[in-house]
């Protein structure tokens, strides 16, 4: 069998120009996804190039559903002391909560400064620091890699927040189900992007701009939910509820025991959504194996079905 080769190139070689072609090419709403995959934020963006006094950051975009603002700078060079300054001087112009880095090389200094800030600022404000790198196989079109180099420490926040807010039984449960759920997915099935784990009942999962997938625990009925979320496109869920016997054939619901299946537009909401549920008690720790076992199939199969009638159907509804 012959095999080509895997080649790392200059990243100059697509993006000449850092603020004309790389923030401009990373601020479209694919690439940007991206961004949001690898940090595991949902973000939206606002605008290239915003003026923050008398500078200028190369991205401000927010995360879908909060509204916190998040500041992206882009350096096609190794990290420098001007633009760890720089980034720290947006967000504070900007109010930001979301910090986020992006660079050719980052030098050890600069990533013990990150480390530092995630260590000793408050649990709102979040410092990520990423390395940009493009590959090419053989001929083919250079595609990119993003790696993160320094994150916020989730799991030193998570014990703080503990702490300091005394959270309930139930969330403590919670997050520590998302965070064997992540690691199982990961290690199982490293192509299923699955966003941060917090003490919260849902997870999310990305299709795109229009949706995406969520997974819940319901303690109160005791079952397990894996949903696609349409937040604001009511067309997008009629048309996909036009084509719902093709789609839940996809799905194989008829092959998954224990399911409840519902396509719920719910008139009075600009969301609506599409739900399969299994039983479940969280209570239940002998049941998490499994659990986690449907969560990553059911997950997996909601992403690919509704990833491609999404884009199917987006291009004629455009």
């Amino acid at each position: 069998m012959e095999l080509s080769k895997i080649e790392k190139i200059d990243l100059r070689e697509a993006w000449p120009h850092e603020a004309v072609d790389f923030t401009k090419w990373l601020a479209e709403a694919d690439n940007i996804t991206l961004i949001s995959d690898e940090l595991g934020i949902e973000m939206d963006v606002l605008g290239t190039e915003v003026n923050v006094g008398r500078f200028s950051v190369d991205i401000l975009a927010e995360e879908q559903g909060s509204g916190r603002k998040i500041v992206i700078e882009n350096q096609l060079e190794s990290t420098d002391h001007t633009h760890l300054g720089q980034i720290i001087t947006y967000a504070a112009g900007l109010d930001a909560e979301y910090m986020v880095w992006i660079v050719k090389d980052a030098k050890e200094e600069h990533k013990q400064a990150v480390d530092w800030l995630n260590n000793y600022t408050s649990d709102d404000i979040n410092f990520f620091l990423l390395v940009v790198e493009l590959w090419r196989i053989g001929d083919s079109i250079p595609a990119p890699k993003f790696v993160t180099i320094s994150k916020p420490s989730e799991w030193k926040r998570f014990v703080r927040q503990t702490q300091e807010d005394n959270l309930t039984e139930i969330k403590k449960m919670q997050y520590d189900f998302w965070v064997q759920f992540k690691e199982f997915a990961s290690k199982e099935c490293p192509k299923l992007k699955v966003y941060s784990p917090s003490p919260k009942h849902w997870l999310n999962i990305p299709v795109n701009k229009n949706g995406n997938i969520s997974l819940t625990i319901n303690s109160r009925d005791k079952n397990l939910g894996c949903e696609f979320y349409i937040p604001y496109n009511k067309e997008l869920f009629y048309a996909l509820a036009d084509q719902k016997s093709e789609i839940e054939a996809e799905l194989g619901i008829n092959k998954i025991d224990h399911i409840d299946m519902e396509w719920m537009e719910l008139p009075k909401k600009k969301a609506s959504r599409v739900v399969i549920r299994c039983r479940f008690d969280i209570y239940d720790v002998d049941k998490w194996n499994e659990a986690r076992e449907w969560c990553l199939i059911t997950g997996s199969i909601f992403q690919s079905v509704f990833t491609k009638y999404v884009q199917k159907l987006e291009g004629e509804l455009t």
